[in-house]
């Protein structure tokens, strides 16, 4: 849980998810005590190994010592006396085992599930680099926008363009999930697109993937009023979110800003390393998140005097605000560093160990609860906002079919966070903490 940002990987990272999130640290044989045992039985290449090897994991690390009043002994006695055919069935046996933990965020991973994790929380895809969606009038695949530093881009490719085969195959009537599959692939294989253009003849155009970089922050300079307003909207919580933060809160510190407004409404979480380097961002002294272990064990991350600004701050959240975006939020709320609009947020404080197993797959299991500076414990609950404003049905319809109106005075939430900014001061933080700009040398050491 305290490693440094830079140590992200695909096999050691602390994360949390969404709606059924995840805070974690992932390793790839779990610790050192069974790495030996394990290696010695993957020689077998028995599906057991994989059975024991999350029975091994969960009876070392899991928060409730009592594992929800079942035998935990007698269940590896269980699934150690069955013979197993294929890897699914004791993935499957390994499903049931699990389920009567009765905690949904302790779970096992296929291969292929665990893979999908770490590409997400990476913050980073193999590919071209475009965001597409099936259009509802032509019912054509079309690219919505070609990321930054992407082939795409760097190829020409624009938003509108229309995607009518991938390697050959023809894409009408296909789903965007179908055509992401084809797309991705290898870093430095070769791709060929056929595209759409308007006022152009259909033409063909090779690329070669590569690693790309997703962006998870985005963010613009408002002007509302006689106020300058730095917008920055959180996607999730990525290998790459900080970095990203720190260059909108920067780039936006030379645009003369007035005050901030967070969007993280519909932020399901992701890493907490992350959410606790973002926090830093925001404030330099007061606590950002407590954990306590199976044995009572207690951990507290604080700020550190690593603050990029002290403008007024207001932080949009929702329902599917969860995790992640939950630390961030009370660690904000909790140091009065800024005014939260909108709804209670989801309601998820459980941290996570997630590990790599000896074939591929995955195991999460729930190691510690959390709670916000303030010793609040928001498990099923979520976080109260400072204005709750609730968004009615015709409201959320508006915005999710035009979402450009999002983080706009058609956007009631955004509207009123606006409000409060332009007529409060409580979302600044005192004038006795001054911000010290963080130098290269202190980028993401924490």
């Amino acid at each position: 849980m305290n490693q440094s940002a830079k140590s992200y990987s695909p096999l050691q990272v602390a994360l949390i998810g969404g709606a059924i999130a995840t805070t974690a640290t992932m390793s790839l044989f779990g610790t050192a005590w069974t790495r030996g045992v394990w290696a010695a039985l993957a020689l077998q290449d028995s599906p057991k190994v994989i059975v024991d090897q999350v029975w091994q994991l969960v009876n070392h690390e899991y928060v409730d010592g009592k594992f929800n009043q079942q035998d935990w002994q007698a269940t590896r006695q269980s699934l150690l006396s069955k013979d197993y055919s294929s890897r699914e069935e004791a993935y499957t046996a390994i499903r049931e085992a699990l389920q009567k933990l009765g905690d949904p965020y302790t779970r096992f991973m296929d291969p292929k599930q665990f893979e999908a994790l770490t590409s997400q929380t990476s913050g980073e895809v193999s590919g071209i680099g475009i965001r597409m969606e099936v259009n509802e009038k032509t019912q054509r695949l079309t690219v919505v926008e070609a990321i930054e530093n992407s082939p795409a881009l760097k190829a020409g490719i624009k938003a509108g363009d229309e995607i009518l085969a991938i390697d050959g195959k023809p894409t009408l009537k296909m789903k965007v999930d179908d055509a992401s599959k084809l797309i991705r692939g290898k870093a430095g294989t070769p791709i060929k697109l056929k595209l759409g253009r308007a006022g152009q003849n259909a033409f063909d155009l090779k690329l070669t993937r590569a690693s790309i970089e997703v962006p998870t922050v985005r963010y613009t300079l408002k002007q509302e009023g006689n106020r300058r307003v730095g917008y920055i909207r959180l996607r999730e919580f990525s290998a790459h979110a900080a970095e990203q933060m720190q260059r909108a809160i920067r780039d936006l510190n030379t645009k003369k800003v007035d005050s901030y407004v967070l969007d993280l409404r519909g932020n399901p979480g992701g890493l907490l390393q992350a959410s606790i380097e973002i926090a830093r961002m925001w404030y330099n002294d007061g606590g950002i998140v407590k954990t306590v272990d199976r044995v009572g064990g207690t951990e507290e991350t604080k700020a550190n005097r690593t603050a990029l600004t002290n403008r007024p701050l207001a932080v949009l959240v929702d329902g599917n605000s969860a995790s992640a975006s939950e630390i961030l939020t009370g660690a904000l709320k909790d140091n009065k560093r800024a005014v939260v609009v909108g709804g209670q947020t989801f309601g998820k404080a459980l941290v996570q160990s997630v590990h790599e197993l000896a074939d591929g797959s995955g195991l999460a299991v729930t190691i510690a609860h959390y709670y916000t500076p303030a010793g609040t414990d928001i498990n099923h609950k979520g976080i109260a906002p400072d204005i709750k404003l609730d968004l009615t049905e015709a409201q959320e319809r508006q915005l999710a079919s035009n979402p450009d109106l999002i983080g706009t005075k058609s956007d009631p939430q955004y509207a009123r966070a606006i409000a409060i900014l332009s007529n409060r001061n409580f979302a600044q933080p005192p004038a006795n903490q001054p911000t010290r700009p963080m130098s290269r040398a202190d980028n993401l050491k924490f």
